[in-house]
């Protein structure tokens, strides 16, 4: 069907896939401006620490986002600029299409 772009539509489609929900694209959106620790990061976006553990690991599986364990805190950040890019840009989008 896609023949030589096989791979990289599949790829792409489960980049998608895991910004799919608005937890996990507000972290890449969030995390694209500067490292933060869970709890404060969890405080910013309103929602439990439990639930951002949850989409962390997701984005993590999914190579988005590393943490660093220094001391009792955990340290994420983005890994790949072009998906912080991707994020921005969707997010940026879709504020033009309101205005």
């Amino acid at each position: 069907m896609f023949t030589c772009m096989d791979d990289a539509i599949t790829r792409a489609s489960e980049l998608f896939k895991v910004l799919s929900t608005p937890v996990r694209l507000a972290v890449v959106h969030r995390l694209a401006h500067g490292e933060s620790a869970v709890q404060p990061l969890a405080d910013e976006l309103g929602i439990s620490q439990t639930l951002l553990s949850q989409h962390l690991r997701v984005l993590r599986m999914a190579g988005l986002v590393e943490a660093d364990s220094g001391g009792r805190q955990r340290t994420y950040r983005v890994t790949d600029d072009h998906v912080a890019r991707i994020a921005c840009d969707a997010i940026t989008h879709s504020q033009e299409d309101i205005a």
